[in-house]
C-alpha cells in the first residue's frame, strides 16, 4: 500500500552548533497559512546571510507562518561588546557639566548615576561585527538545514494522524449515504400518493395531457438525488486518493467545496426528514474535514 504524504502545517525544529568560542542555536516554528510567510529573527553579524536562508527554508518548507531564530552564547565575554570609551567620556563630561550648572539654579542639587545614563546612550555600547567566515557562514546553513528537517518530521507525524481523522470523517460520510438508501424507497412512495392524489382532484377535460407529462417528468427529475449520491461518492473517493499526494493541503479544500454542493442539494431535494436529518450529520462532518484542511500542507 501506498505510503500517505499529507503533512501538517504545524511543525517545530531546533538544532546546535559551535563555532570558535560561540555556542549556536537555531530555531523554528511553523502553523498554518494559506501562503508562506516568513519571519527571520538573526543577530546583526548574520545579515549577509538572510538571502540564503529564505531561499533554503522556502524550498524545504514551501507553505506556512513560518518564525526562524538564532540565537549565539558567546563563551568568551570580551568579545561580545566593547566600549567607546571616547564617547562614553564625552558624554559624562557633559552630563557632569549640565548638572553642575543646575545646582546653581532654583532646582538646586541634581545628583546623578553617570554611568548608567552614558551606557544607554547611542554607540557606547557597540557589539562587535566581525567579518563571517565561509566556515560559519556553511555552519549556520547547515543548522537551518538540519531545523528544517526537524520541523519536516514533525509535519510527517503530525500529517498522520490528521489524515487519518479525515479519513474517518469520510468514511462517516459514506456511511450516512448508506443510511439514506432504505428511506428512497418510502421517500417515493409518498411522492407518489401526494402526485395521485392531486391529479384525482383535476377535471382531465381541462388538461393538455402532453403538457402534464412533460411537467411530470421535470417534477421526477427534480426530485431525483441519484446523481449527486453518485458524484458525492466519487468526490469522497478522489479525496481518500488525494492523501497519498504531496503537498496536497490546497486540493483537498477544492474538494471538500465540491462535496459540500453535492451535500447540500441532496438536503434541497429529499423533503424527507429521516434523509435531511442524514444531510445534517453529513454537514457536520464536512465541517470538521474543512477546519483540518486548513492545517493540511
Amino acid at each position: 500500500m501506498s505510503e500517505i504524504l499529507l503533512q501538517s502545517m504545524t511543525g517545530f525544529g531546533k538544532s546546535f552548533g559551535q563555532f570558535q568560542g560561540k555556542k549556536i542555536a537555531v530555531e523554528i516554528r511553523s502553523l498554518n497559512s494559506k501562503s508562506l510567510d516568513l519571519n527571520l529573527k538573526i543577530p546583526a553579524v548574520y545579515r549577509d546571510l538572510d538571502t540564503q536562508i529564505r531561499k533554503q527554508i522556502t524550498s524545504a518548507l514551501m507553505r506556512g507562518k513560518i518564525d526562524l531564530s538564532i540565537y549565539i552564547e558567546n563563551e568568551d565575554p570580551s568579545q561580545t561588546s566593547l566600549i567607546n570609551e571616547q564617547l562614553a567620556t564625552a558624554y559624562f563630561e557633559q552630563l557632569k557639566a549640565l548638572n553642575k550648572s543646575w545646582e546653581s539654579k532654583t532646582w538646586g542639587t541634581n545628583t546623578q548615576d553617570y554611568l548608567s545614563l552614558v551606557l544607554r546612550m547611542p554607540d557606547v555600547l557597540n557589539s562587535q561585527l566581525e567579518e563571517i567566515s565561509e566556515a560559519e557562514a556553511d555552519l549556520i546553513y547547515n543548522l537551518v538545514k538540519q531545523a528544517c528537517t526537524q520541523l519536516q518530521n514533525y509535519r510527517r507525524e503530525e500529517g498522520k494522524g490528521l489524515a487519518k481523522d479525515l479519513m474517518q470523517h469520510i468514511e462517516n460520510i459514506r456511511l450516512e449515504m448508506d443510511a439514506i438508501v432504505p428511506y428512497e424507497k418510502e421517500r417515493v412512495k409518498q411522492i407518489k400518493e401526494r402526485i395521485q392524489k392531486g391529479l384525482a382532484m383535476i377535471d382531465e377535460s381541462r388538461v393538455d395531457i402532453n403538457r402534464l407529462e412533460q411537467e411530470m417528468i421535470y417534477y421526477v427529475e427534480k426530485l431525483d438525488i441519484s446523481e449527486e449520491k453518485q458524484r458525492l461518492q466519487q468526490h469522497l473517493n478522489y479525496f481518500n486518493e488525494t492523501l497519498f499526494e504531496e503537498a496536497s493541503g490546497k486540493k483537498l479544500g477544492f474538494i471538500a467545496q465540491e462535496m459540500g454542493r453535492e451535500i447540500n442539494t441532496l438536503g434541497s431535494k429529499c423533503n424527507h426528514s429521516e434523509i435531511q436529518r442524514r444531510v445534517v450529520m453529513m454537514k457536520d462532518y464536512l465541517e470538521k474535514i474543512k477546519e483540518q484542511v486548513l492545517n493540511a500542507l
